[in-house]
């Protein structure tokens, strides 16, 4: 009878144990809203057209270094544009003021993240600062439409060539 109860409490500890991980894990994920390490760095804010579906934890890179996470997502009612305020490791407190920012995709179908491109001014950006020079998100699905409208205006145009060459051939001798 000894036996199984050992087997029992290594099994008992073996799932506890998958379950912390379990929960690290989810902590980790870039929409989750929780973290486990402290919040340091400053704040800097980017308004773009549109965000895609960029969301809060996502991260922002420079030179394809993760250099902060995206803090929150909001919407301004004056400009009528979206406002991505992210939080920057302090460790990158050389960012030029005249950076400019823009919503990039991990891969075909990843999520999107920020990204910044390295301006050439002596000023750098600090707490609090605004990046001025941004570049809205591709939406994938606005591109694919265009494509098609673009497409079907141009079959339409084949058609009536078509037939506007065939009535004039009929027409001749």
């Amino acid at each position: 009878m000894r036996p199984n109860r050992a087997l029992e409490i290594g099994t008992g500890l073996f799932v506890l144990l998958g379950f912390a991980a379990l929960f690290f894990l989810t902590t980790q994920l870039p929409g989750s809203g929780l973290s486990l390490g402290g919040v340091t760095g400053y704040r800097l804010t980017a308004k773009f057209d549109n965000v895609g579906d960029l969301k809060t934890g996502s991260p922002v890179s420079m030179a394809g270094v993760t250099i902060g996470r995206v803090e929150s997502v909001g919407f301004d009612p004056n400009e009528f544009r979206a406002v991505v305020t992210m939080r920057i490791d302090t460790r990158f407190d050389q960012i030029p003021e005249d950076s400019d920012a823009s919503i990039q995709t991990q891969g075909l179908l990843g999520g999107k993240y920020v990204g910044i491109g390295p301006g050439g001014s002596e000023t750098y950006l600090k707490d609090g600062g605004q990046i001025e020079f941004t570049q809205s998100a591709i939406v994938l699905e606005s591109l694919v439409n265009k494509f098609f409208a673009n497409f079907a205006g141009r079959a339409g145009e084949s058609k009536q060539d078509d037939s506007t060459s065939e009535s004039s051939k009929e027409g001749s001798p």
